[in-house]
């Protein structure tokens, strides 16, 4: 790859980052929610696509961007007000805007109605200037809109004083100050004064560090807009003032006037006298001078730098093998005497505490908050709620949860499919909310939080709940269910994920032709989770996503049945004991049961349930190992011996081999065999399918009955 081709590249993946934050300010355009920062943020957004878009010579691209900016532009200004039709025209700009940017990426050519919405964009923009009043309000905006190219040209040449300084990182982030000085000389005639009060001493100057200034006196005849271009990719880095000296309201309180940060102010309003002299920016005291280097330097730390992602999959999976190896060898070590190389069991130790923190570290750099996924909700919210007629609002909490990129990239299309439903079935219509007593607009409410070393994405509504009886009745009709079987209400819950099933009585373009949920446990469960729904009639519906935290590493339990080995999740196990002969029970042809902490859980045999051969199958002989699921059910797993507690790599089982009930994934332990790692909440269920699940109960066991 050239290096033009790198840069476009860069382009387009800082596009995508401004295309997520002007969606989300224009989101709350509509309810009145956006401030005047979140405007500022919108045009910055596109202004920046438009200019970098002109950088690389698409020119479809930023004749479009230009008409969005204008539009936006008499927004901020408070010329345009805002409203729910103006919001949904520029959302409808903004996917024109992000169909253009494809094509400009892949080649191709741009959306045939873009001419349409541009035209759209400027008839708003005709219709603001026809309403506008006839006298404007005697106090200025805090960040004035740029002047239309009409009025600067009936301004003529003006003189303008440039007061530019940089923050003292500003070198850091790949910008040069003397180009855009240059580049301010190709517009006129420019006096530029360099500022160099703010440089410390020669001992403690660091080359990285930028502490000039500059004060440009211009005269051209170019306008406004063309100088802030000038300074657009570091207007987040700068503290920049643009002030015409020949306006007639330019006064002599300029040198007064404090920097304003990102922001273009003109000059306040005083009777006409001689320019002031141009002022050097004051040189800090020493104690803000050390502030101003601390600050600098957390800045730096902060800093952020563009990796491949397949770099850090491959750094991830070395890791593994890493971790693999270290197991290996520690396995040998533990097999030394007591006494042998006390020198080689502490470099073996020290060698397992770097690994974790490696592994950890890795861990993080692919860590990622599932906002980037929930930020895509409100859109889908507002559309889904436009094309049922139902009145929405979506209430979001836990955004800044962190999960494994590979486990935020697959959780878009299961979101989608749930909110989906839960509007288009599960809230009423809202004269019918009425009528029962609830507000009108219904409410979606989504959540994520980590919980036992997973994630929990949880997604309710306040609707009408499941109607479990037309539920059942349309999954005898499509022959998903036996006639005559009797299910409990959670199972009657769990056939809404049955291939092919679907209540709707017409097919729309939101449901009804039997295909989302199934796809949605299908892809949960591709990633070792797991998706539970519970509904109150009349109240609404609640469903849960379990997911790992990462796909690469865990901790795990290594127990012994029989001549296999499995591994535990070590955040689903309480405790391991041995049972006394009295603490068995057995219900009547339903399964057995241990006491535990003062309460009985269900006692699951897992060489029976997993077909491992010449196990001891009785717990007084062996072990049990208490087990919590996530949703807080607890089972006693028999197991003939504990091995110790481990940190293991996931290898996926489903794509070397086949899926296996009850098993999430396999692993390598350190004497290089192959033990499964159990899937708990699918034991869980396994335990309790079958009668008794486990087949016998030891000689002895007392028998209870329920």
């Amino acid at each position: 790859m050239d290096e033009l081709e790198r840069f476009k590249q860069t382009f387009f993946e800082e596009c995508a980052e401004l295309m997520a934050v002007a969606e989300a300010g224009l989101l709350r355009l509509a309810p009145g929610e956006a401030e005047a920062g979140e405007l500022d943020a919108i045009f910055r957004a596109v202004h920046s696509i438009k200019g970098g878009g002109g950088a690389f010579g698409f020119a479809e691209l930023v004749a479009f961007a230009h008409e969005f900016e204008a539009v936006l532009d008499r927004l901020r200004s408070g010329r345009l007000p805002p409203s729910r039709a103006l919001a949904d025209a520029l959302l409808h700009a903004l996917d024109i805007l992000a169909r253009l940017l494809a094509a400009a990426q892949h080649g191709g050519a741009g959306p045939p109605e873009a001419a349409i919405v541009a035209a759209d964009l400027r008839t708003l923009l005709e219709g603001a200037a026809a309403t506008a009043p006839a006298s404007a309000p005697a106090a200025a905006p805090v960040a004035p809109a740029a002047a239309t190219p009409a009025a600067q040209a009936a301004e003529g040449p003006g003189t303008y004083r440039i007061v530019f300084q940089p923050h003292i990182e500003l070198l850091q982030r790949g910008n040069e100050p003397l180009y855009m000085l240059r580049a301010l000389k190709t517009l006129g005639f420019a006096h530029v004064t360099c500022h160099a009060d703010a440089l410390p001493p020669l001992p403690e100057l660091e080359a990285e560090h930028l502490h000039l200034a500059w004060t440009v006196e211009l005269t051209t005849a170019a306008g406004l807009d063309e100088i802030r271009d000038i300074f657009e990719f570091v207007v987040d880095d700068c503290r920049l003032e643009i002030v015409r000296l020949d306006a007639p309201d330019a006064g002599s309180e300029f040198a007064e006037t404090e920097f304003a940060e990102t922001a273009f102010a003109e000059p306040p309003a005083a009777p006409p006298a001689v320019a002031a002299k141009p002022q050097p920016p004051a040189r800090p005291a020493p104690a803000a001078e050390d502030g101003a280097r601390a600050s600098a330097g957390a800045a730096a730390g902060g800093q952020t730098i563009r990796v491949d992602l397949d770099r850090i999959d491959r750094l991830v999976n070395l890791v593994g093998e890493m971790v693999i190896t270290q197991a290996m060898v520690a396995e040998q070590g533990a097999a030394l005497p007591p006494d042998a190389a006390p020198q080689l069991r502490a470099g073996l130790e020290e060698l397992a505490r770097h690994t974790r923190a490696l592994q950890e570290s890795v861990m993080a750099i692919r860590a990622q908050a599932v906002r980037s996924v929930f930020s895509r909700m409100p859109r889908l919210v507002r559309e889904v709620a436009a094309e049922t007629g139902k009145e929405v609002q979506l209430v979001m909490s836990g955004e800044s949860t962190e999960v494994d990129k590979t486990v935020v990239e697959t959780l878009v299309d299961p979101l989608t499919h749930m909110i989906r439903n839960s509007i288009d079935h599960g809230l009423e219509p809202p004269d019918e909310r009425e009528a029962l007593g609830k507000p009108r607009v219904g409410t979606v409410h989504l959540s994520a939080q980590h919980r036992s070393g997973r994630i929990l994405i949880e997604l309710a509504d306040d609707g009408r709940g499941i109607d479990r009886p037309r539920v059942l009745r349309k999954a005898r009709e499509r022959g998903l269910v036996p006639e005559g079987a009797a299910l409990s209400d959670e199972e009657v819950d769990n056939l809404i994920f049955l291939p092919g099933f679907s209540t709707a009585d017409t097919v729309s373009a939101i449901s009804g032709r039997g295909v989302g949920m199934d796809v949605v446990r299908r892809n949960v469960q591709g990633l070792g989770g797991r998706i539970v729904v519970a509904s109150t009639p009349g109240e609404g519906t609640r469903f849960v996503l379990s997911l790992p935290l990462t796909l690469a590493v865990m901790d795990g339990m290594v127990v012994r049945v029989g001549d296999q080995r499995f591994v535990l999740p070590i955040t689903h196990v309480v405790e391991s004991l041995r049972p006394r002969p009295g603490d068995l029970r057995g219900l009547v042809n339903q399964c057995d049961m241990v006491m535990a902490r003062g309460e009985y859980v269900r006692l699951v045999y897992l060489d029976q349930l997993l077909g491992v051969r010449d196990a001891a199958g009785d717990p007084g002989r062996g072990l049990v190992v208490l087990v919590e699921t996530d949703e807080g059910d607890r089972l006693a797993l028999a197991v003939d011996e504990v091995l110790g507690q481990s940190q293991v790599v996931i290898k996926s089982l489903e794509a070397n081999f086949r899926r296996i009930d009850g098993v999430s994934a396999a692993t390598i332990l350190g004497d290089g065999r192959v033990a499964l790692i159990l899937d708990i909440a699918g034991i869980h269920e396994m335990g309790r399918g079958g009668a008794r699940g486990t087949g016998r109960r030891p000689a002895g066991a007392a028998e209870a009955r329920p």
